[in-house]
Order: C-alpha cells, then sequence, then structure tokens
C-alpha cells in the first residue's frame, strides 16, 4: 500500500528522513534570498514592506562604478575591427567622411562612426555588345555601320570618391565607356577599325574613358580595354567577307612581290659591284703596264743616249734571240753561197711528246707541238714590231 494512501504508513516520506511532511521549496523564500544578496552587494537593503517582505536593494557607489566599467569595456571592445589585405576601411563619424584605414587591426567608436570595408585590388570587368544590340551597333567615320563588342577591366582606385562621389559607380562606367567607344569608333573608318587599327582605337578608348572617370571623380582606374569583336551587320556579312578576302589577297601578292624584289636585289648589286671591281682592277693593270713600259723605254733611252752602238746591238741580238727561240725552221743567208736551211732538233725534240706503246687499242700518237697562245703572240709581235721601228729610226 503507498504511503501517501488512506491506511497507508502516514508520516513515513521515502525521500525524507522525518515524520513532517514536507512540500516543494518556496518560490517566493529563493527571490529573497537572492536579493539580499544583491544587496549586500549595492550597499545595504531599503526599507520592506513587513516581515518576511524583500525590500527593493539601494545601490551603492561600488556598484555603479563596476556597472560603468563593465559597459565601457564592452563598448571599446566592440569597436575593434581588422582591415584585410588588399582592403581599405572607409571610416565615417555621424554619416559623413572621416578618415581611411589600411589593412591591419584598427578601433573606431561605436554608435558614433561606422567602417566599410572596400577591396581595391580586386579587377573587376564589364562587358559592352553582348547583351544588347543596340550597344554594339556603331556608326564610322565613312558612314559604315559596324558591330563591335568591348572588355573592360578596373578596379577602385579611391574608396572615398567611390562612395560618396556618385551614387552607382558601376553603372557610371558602363555608361561613359560606351559615349568614349562611339565617339572614337565615330573618328575612324571601317577599314581601320576591322583591320589594322584594333589595338589603336582600344587605346584610344582606354585613354579617354579614364579622362572622363578622373573629370566625375568616380573613384575608379581602368587596367584594360580589349576589342573583343568587330564584324559587319548580319545582313551584308557575305558582302563584307569578299571584301576581307580581295584585301588579305592583296596583302599576300604584296609580301610575294617584296620577297622577290629582296630576292632580286642583292644579287643585282652584288653583280654590279663585281664588275665594278673588274673594271677597276683591269684599268690598274693597264695603268700598272703602260708605267712599267714608259719606264722601261726611259731607261733604254738613258743607256742609248750614253752608249748607242752598243744599246743598238744589244736590242738587235734580243730581238732575234726572241724571234728565234720560237722557231722551229731556221733559214741561214750566207753571202756568196746559197742558203742553208737549219733544223734545231733538240728544241723541235723537247717540245713533242714521245711516240706511245701499244695500249689494247692500237699505238697512241703523241700530241701536237704546243703553240703560243694568241694573246701572247699578238704581244709579242707588237714588241717585236716596236722594237724594230725603234731601231730604224736609231739607225
Amino acid at each position: 500500500m503507498a504511503w501517501h494512501e488512506p491506511g497507508g504508513s502516514k508520516g513515513k516520506d521515502p525521500w525524507g528522513g522525518g515524520n513532517e511532511q514536507q512540500g516543494p521549496p518556496d518560490l517566493d523564500e529563493m527571490l529573497k534570498k537572492l536579493q539580499e544578496k544583491f544587496g549586500g552587494l549595492f550597499g545595504g537593503r531599503g526599507d520592506g514592506g513587513g516581515e518576511g517582505g524583500g525590500g527593493i536593494p539601494q545601490a551603492g557607489p561600488v556598484g555603479i562604478g563596476i556597472v560603468v566599467a563593465v559597459v565601457v569595456l564592452v563598448w571599446a571592445l566592440s569597436g575593434i575591427y581588422i582591415v584585410d589585405e588588399g582592403r581599405r576601411g572607409v571610416v565615417t563619424q555621424f554619416g559623413a567622411f572621416h578618415n581611411i584605414t589600411g589593412p591591419g587591426p584598427h578601433w573606431h567608436a561605436r554608435f558614433i562612426q561606422s567602417v566599410e570595408k572596400v577591396n581595391v585590388d580586386q579587377i573587376r570587368s564589364v562587358e559592352l555588345g553582348f547583351e544588347s544590340t543596340d550597344e554594339s551597333v556603331m556608326l564610322t567615320q565613312d558612314e559604315n555601320i559596324i558591330e563591335l563588342k568591348f572588355s573592360l577591366q578596373y578596379k577602385v582606385k579611391d574608396p572615398r570618391d567611390y562612395l560618396f562621389n556618385v551614387r552607382d559607380p558601376d553603372s557610371v562606367l558602363r555608361h561613359a565607356a560606351e559615349s568614349a567607344i562611339r565617339e572614337i569608333v565615330g573618328k575612324s573608318t571601317l577599314d581601320k577599325v576591322i583591320t589594322t587599327g584594333r589595338t589603336e582605337i582600344a587605346a584610344d578608348t582606354m585613354k579617354l574613358l579614364q579622362n572622363t572617370l578622373d573629370h566625375y571623380r568616380v573613384g575608379l582606374e581602368l587596367t584594360s580595354v580589349n576589342m573583343q569583336k568587330a564584324q559587319a551587320p548580319q545582313q551584308v556579312q557575305d558582302a563584307f567577307a569578299d571584301a576581307v578576302k580581295a584585301r588579305e589577297d592583296e596583302q599576300r601578292l604584296k609580301n610575294e612581290a617584296e620577297a622577290y624584289a629582296n630576292d632580286i636585289l642583292p644579287r643585282a648589286r652584288g653583280a654590279a659591284a663585281r664588275r665594278i671591281e673588274e673594271a677597276n682592277a683591269y684599268k690598274s693593270k693597264v695603268i700598272a703596264d703602260a708605267e712599267g713600259e714608259a719606264s722601261r723605254f726611259e731607261s733604254v733611252l738613258a743607256e742609248y743616249q750614253k752608249s748607242p752602238v752598243v744599246t743598238r746591238e744589244r736590242l738587235y741580238l734580243d730581238t732575234m734571240e726572241s724571234v728565234m727561240e720560237r722557231s722551229t725552221t731556221v733559214m741561214v743567208d750566207v753571202e756568196g753561197g746559197n742558203n742553208l736551211l737549219y733544223l734545231p732538233l733538240d728544241q723541235i725534240m723537247k717540245r713533242q711528246q714521245p711516240l706511245g706503246g701499244y695500249n689494247g687499242t692500237g699505238l697512241s700518237l703523241p700530241p701536237p707541238p704546243l703553240l703560243p697562245s694568241s694573246s701572247s703572240t699578238t704581244k709579242e709581235n707588237t714588241k717585236r714590231t716596236r722594237d724594230n721601228l725603234r731601231n730604224r729610226e736609231v739607225r
């Protein structure tokens, strides 16, 4: 039988040791004890409302100081912030710009100042002409319509201007870029935009757009401007492709002509230089021969003036020697007798090769005697004639 049922073991509490009946702890008693503890901390208890009633604790100077110190400490710790690498902290005080902080830990007065972190190293991009046809279709200087697609990369240059000077810097950049591109393309011809002027147009667009951004103090800096695509409208694509092909053929033929000229001209210049050198060499040779002959004649003249008879005899012997050494037949004119034919066999044998032996096909004949070349013979005949005339003059 349960202890709390009628007829059970009354007065015996299984959780307690006595016979007195106990209930749950009183909540009022617990609040009273808690108030007493806090009252001692803050400097005492106020007048109570009766016996057993808890009074309102009165705060003392020490307790107030502790509370104020805790509040100030929490407020000070809440103002610490850290700026990551590549970012800048823009501090505002009561909504107005105050200063810019760099990477690292910093502190600001919370509820008085606020901080907004801006990434200044992030490369951002915007594309023009990829989403809308109205952005890509432009008019050139020669009144041709062309479709262009541009890609721009930029980053934040001045965090203060980026946050406070314009409402939407990215939108301002997009509209300013479209305006700058149309201005530059409007000053260029179709051929320049499509072929050789793409890099120049991109550079001019970047310069003009950066000047516009700096003028309006948008706080952005361009890093690159690239022309992704340049083509004629869809309606004239075939004619445009033919024109491009003809232009490429023209350039190819020009390159071939330049290559041919670069091959021919050096060879022609080389041949001309060689002939000039040969002419100069022949000129030098002729002048040297003439000077040598003149010098020899002057030396002979000097000797002749010293001894005419001896010189005349020596000239005659030299002339006869030069004539006789090339003759294979000599006719000797003897006064008062018959003429004598003399054959210098030793000279003939020296000039002729011995007969060859049998080589299997027959006897080999010796080659014919060597004759003086026509040029040397002509020169010697001229010399001989000149010497004979000189001898006649001397006589």
